[in-house]
């Protein structure tokens, strides 16, 4: 992955081994019909998709196709298509919900693992075991609210998977906007595939969590399924709280049927904030081909429509660049570039 002087991020939503030396794929491999045949062999009866769109699997609606994509449904699947894109030494990465990422208009040379891992269990008392594919919202938090079991209903309607979420450790503010609750608060364990090839349960403190980061920013370890630890409420408590986010989210996020985006770009700067030094710099609601900065939040970038990852490049640099003239403060990308950001032949 090309980076352009951007700092690289890796995360359970983007993941990938070494960069290709051919067209895409590694020494060896020189085209796409060398490997395609050894590589549905290999993953069969999954499904390999060849020139596959990303656009459609992410937030953001923008990027280019991958050269293979492959849709794991349970835990198996997953460690399967890992081992062989390791095996076969192609770049991957692997893609939940599609937030927080931009991808390249090139697209991604190699295999895109679709990680759509289900089942949402009720253990004993007020525990929850969810597959690292499920979405947060409605899946998850919809069949906890509705046991009245307390604890996820906070996050409601921040696009995320179960994975993406212990990834970059998933928060939002507690109804009286008086403090940050955080998804670390309930987590209780979680089954990993980790970098050495080992399949391990371990608990909270694994993770070293942090605002926005967790273990799974500098180890290449692979959420497989997680477990937390709820707190029985009323469920029309709950259902309350969910309304008030909702509503707070409405007033200040896109819509993103409507806006297409990524989440917030910069990482938060304390005291302060990323979108008020962009907006105290006039830039909020500046368009750039089909890319504008948002008129209700100038962290956040949207897709008008038709836009291209260049169209956003563009419009984080003039952000950046002009953040650190007028104020002194440097702006670092808070999300994940994934692919290849130069021009299509």
């Amino acid at each position: 992955m090309r980076t352009d002087g951007f700092e690289e991020r890796w995360n359970v939503e983007a993941r990938k081994t070494s960069t290709p030396t051919g067209p895409g794929l590694s020494s060896g491999m020189t085209s796409l019909d060398d490997i395609r045949p050894r590589l549905e062999a290999a993953l069969a009866p999954l499904l390999v998709e060849v020139d596959a769109p990303l656009a459609p699997l992410t937030t953001f609606r923008i990027g280019g196709p991958a050269d293979f994509l492959v849709r794991v449904r349970t835990a198996d699947e997953l460690e399967r298509a890992l081992r062989t894109a390791t095996e076969f030494e192609v770049p991957w990465f692997l893609l939940g919900h599609g937030a927080n990422i931009l991808v390249g208009d090139a697209g991604f040379r190699g295999i895109v693992i679709r990680c759509e891992v289900a089942g949402i269990d009720f253990l004993d008392g007020d525990r929850v075991r969810a597959g690292a594919g499920v979405e947060m919202h409605p899946d998850l938090i919809n069949a906890t609210v509705a046991r009245g079991l307390g604890g996820l209903h906070h996050f409601v309607g921040i696009p995320s998977t179960v994975g993406g979420a212990l990834w970059q450790n998933l928060h939002f503010l507690a109804p009286a906007r008086d403090r940050t609750v955080f998804i670390e608060e309930v987590l209780e364990s979680a089954e990993l595939l980790t970098e050495d090839g080992e399949r391990v349960t371990v608990d909270v403190d694994y993770f070293e969590f942090g605002y926005d980061k967790s273990v799974l920013h500098h180890r290449a370890d692979i959420v497989l399924s997680a477990t937390f630890r709820l707190t029985p409420q009323p469920v029309e408590e709950l259902r309350e709280v969910v309304r008030s986010n909702l509503e707070w989210r409405d007033d200040r996020h896109p819509d993103l049927w409507l806006y297409p985006s990524a989440g917030s770009i910069f990482q938060k700067i304390e005291g302060i904030g990323a979108g008020r030094l962009i907006d105290e710099c006039g830039l909020k609601g500046h368009v750039h081909g089909g890319a504008g900065i948002f008129h209700r939040h100038a962290n956040i970038i949207v897709n008008h429509g038709g836009a291209t990852a260049a169209e956003v490049r563009a419009l984080i640099d003039l952000a950046r660049e002009t953040v650190a003239r007028e104020t002194g403060h440097e702006l670092t990308p808070e999300i994940s570039f994934i692919g290849d950001f130069g021009v299509l032949e």
